[in-house]
This record gives structure tokens, sequence and C-alpha cells, in this order.
């Protein structure tokens, strides 16, 4: 079962480059920077409440009877480390949980050559609903295991994240192709999708590239298709589906502020992405109640009719009125102001069906008259991670772009440095 609906079409390869545009400042107010540290710290309570006590493995979903994600465990690493920083947990709570998670999936979480399997038993780590040995699911774990070891140098969370890591075999994934495979199944071994044009992959290409025991060879990063799309004048290089997702988990990690990659800056490419997002959504305002300049936001998500990939232009553009917030406020270092104005409007106005004790969740309809009940694992952990960055700093960008591995995908993979401005956003 991929629930997150990540296989992705080839398109038409189309060369184009970005002029960056200097990130701008914005300084929120005082009330919206609390409400921001608000949605933050009960975002961060998800990982506290649905992370097993006995292996730290943590829930898909809120949904009763979920199994654990081991996205969502990476994602659980990273929040109980800002969590123990920030003052949330004690900090000596952060680092037992984090090691409990790591010797988990060190020791006892099933496992293909270092991939873990997509879904997992809460309790026992095995494998669940004959789910794959996931590329992209391990590589989030992975990301999440390093950042919060480097809250911790010198410890026993430190070597288990670095030996979590170095048991990966990325060429044994690449299975003899150029790209790097989706998944692999006892039953029917490498599936047929690989990674092979834009969407979420950069983080698992860049981790793949930088390991120190089976990397991946540096045309892994430099093959992968970047097609051209242009929506309302808003040029992207774009993902398949369209979900805003695509456009933020890699930048949860990676500081893509100053890496120019084939003339192309792909932080400024999130940002447009965004807005192209933004201006689809408003396009049918007339038709759905809840799109507006103060509503949008078109992401994977549960919605009416189950869990979809809704998305906008350019790329596969599903939509029925449905809105996820998570969306919104994980596009905040790209823009800062309308998503803080949408954050603030959710907030203001749908507080009491759509936020509870772990923050916003997932989803809405206005014209099905439809509220989320439950909240997604994946989706609370990019929220929080976006929202650290923007509060704090980018210490999460800075923490993660020390990793040796991502020194060396750097290095080998060519990419240049700009010298644009780091004003915050």
């Amino acid at each position: 079962m991929l629930k997150c609906l990540r296989c992705f079409l080839f398109v038409p390869f189309l060369v184009f480059s970005f002029s960056p545009v200097p990130l701008r400042a914005f300084e929120p107010s005082l009330e919206d920077r609390a409400l921001l540290n608000k949605i933050e710290k009960d975002t961060f309570q998800y990982f506290a409440r649905f992370s097993d006590k006995i292996t730290g493995l943590t829930k898909d979903s809120s949904r009763a009877g979920s199994p654990s994600s081991v996205a969502a465990t990476g994602f659980a690493l990273a929040a109980y480390a800002i969590g123990g920083s920030r003052g949330w947990i004690a900090p000596d709570y952060a680092y037992a949980r984090i090691v409990t998670t790591l010797q988990t999936l060190r020791h006892k979480a099933t496992h293909q050559n270092g991939f873990f399997y997509h879904f997992l038993d809460v309790r026992t780590g095995n494998r669940v609903w004959g789910s794959e040995a996931s590329s992209i699911d391990t590589a989030l774990a992975v990301a999440g295991a390093l950042l919060a070891a480097r809250y911790y140098p010198g410890t026993e969370a430190e070597k288990l994240a670095r030996e979590i890591y170095e048991r990966v075999n990325w060429k044994w994934m690449m299975n003899h192709s150029d790209f790097i495979c989706m998944g692999w199944t006892p039953e029917s071994n490498f599936l047929p999708y690989y990674w092979d044009s834009y969407n979420e992959l950069m983080l698992l290409v860049a981790l793949a590239v930088g390991s120190p025991t089976f990397p991946a060879p540096p045309s892994a990063w430099e093959r992968w298709l970047r097609p051209e799309g242009d929506y309302n004048g808003h040029k992207v290089i774009y993902a398949s589906t369209g979900s805003l997702f695509t456009y933020q988990f890699s930048h949860a990690y990676i500081d893509f502020r100053k890496l120019e990659d084939q003339g192309i800056n792909f932080f400024e490419n999130s940002r447009e992405a965004t807005l192209a997002n933004r201006d689809y959504s408003m396009s049918f305002s007339g038709q759905y109640k809840g799109y507006s300049g103060s509503s949008w936001g078109l992401s994977a998500s549960v919605g009416p009719g189950g869990y979809k990939a809704y998305g906008g232009k350019p790329g596969g553009g599903l939509q029925d009125g449905t809105i996820a917030p998570y969306a919104v406020l994980s596009s905040l270092v790209f823009t800062p102001e309308l998503s803080i104005q949408a954050a603030r409007f959710f907030y203001d106005h749908y507080q009491k069906e759509l936020y509870g004790n772990f923050g916003f969740k997932d989803a809405f309809n206005l014209d099905k008259q439809w509220w989320a009940e439950e909240y997604l694992g994946i989706d609370q952990g990019i929220t929080l991670l976006m929202l650290e960055n923007y509060l704090n700093d980018g210490i999460v960008w800075r923490k993660f772009m020390e990793l040796p591995a991502i020194k060396k995908w750097i290095t080998l993979t060519g990419l240049k440095r700009q010298s644009a401005s780091t004003t915050k956003n």
C-alpha cells in the first residue's frame, strides 16, 4: 500500500534557469509570532502522544489502530530534539526517547539491506500491511536520526544514527539502473517505479550520494528529470501531482537558498510553486466556498473521499475544495506573509472544528461540510520542522548542512554555492 501516492510520471525535459530573487524580509507581529509558536508546540505534542513508550515508533496517524510509519518516526526523532532544545520537555527525557527509538530502528525494526518497511507494528517493529521496503520513507527516517544526533554530538544517539545510515545499501536499491527504486517487497522484489523526475526525491538522493558506505553515484542526482511548467506567470520545475509537500519535504532539512543546480535555485522554485498553488486555489474561489486569498493549500491529505494527492498547477491540479492547513504552514519559509495570513485565518475562523490538542487537523472542505478528525504523522512532522526553521533562525538547516554526507553530496554533484543574501524570510 503506497499511501503517499508517490508514483510519478515521466514528463518532457526542458532546460531553464532561475535568477534567484533576494530573500524577502518580513517580520510577523508579536501576536502572529505567538500563534506560530503555539502551533509548533501543539504540533510537537503529536509525537509525544502517538509514539510508543517502549519502542519509540510513531503512529502513521491519530486514528485508532494505526500502525507506525517509519517516516513519521523519523520526524519524531527530529521533534524530540527540537522539543528538548525548546524546553517543551526535559532535555534528558528528550535524549532518552531518541535513544530508545534509535535502538529500535537499529536492532529491532525489520528492514531489507537497511531499508525500513513503510509501515511497522508499533509494538514489535515488524512489517505490516504488506508494505514495501521504502526508499523515501527510509530517507526521512535517516534524516530525522541524523538531525537528532546533531543535537547530542559524541553520544550513543550519534553512534546509533550513524550505524543506521551506514547500513543502508543505496546501490542495491538502484537495481542496476540510473535511478533509485521507490521500494522492494519480498513477494514482488523491486517495484516498477523509480525516482526519475522532480518531487520530494532531493533529500533521498542527497543522502544516497553522500553515503560513506554504499553510495549512489553522482549521476543519480544529475539524471533525474527537471520538467518546466508555468502557471499564471510562475515558472516551476514541477512534480507530476503538483502537491505542495513535494516542494517542502527536502527543504525541511536541506538549505537550498544558496545552492544552484544546473542553473536552478530550488528554494526559489518552491516559492514559485507555492505562489502558483495559491493562485490555482483562488481560480476556483467562485466555485468552492473554501478558497480565497487567505484560505488555500493543495497537498496530499485526507479528504471527504479518502486520502488523495491534491495539488495545483503546473502538475496534476487535483482539487475538490479540500484544503490542507499543513501545506500552508510548511510553506512558511517560502511565503511567510501569505502563509501567516492563512494560518491566522484558519485559526480565527475554524478553530473549533479544525484545531485540537495537536495543532491543526489534516484538512477540511467547506462545500461538503467535512472536517478531518485525524492528524497524519508526516504532515505534523513537516509542519513542525518548517516552523522551527522559520522561528529559530534556520537551526534545522544549520545543523543538517554541517553533516559530512551533505557536504560530500554538494561536492560530488558540483552544486554551486551562491553569494545571495541570507536575510531572514
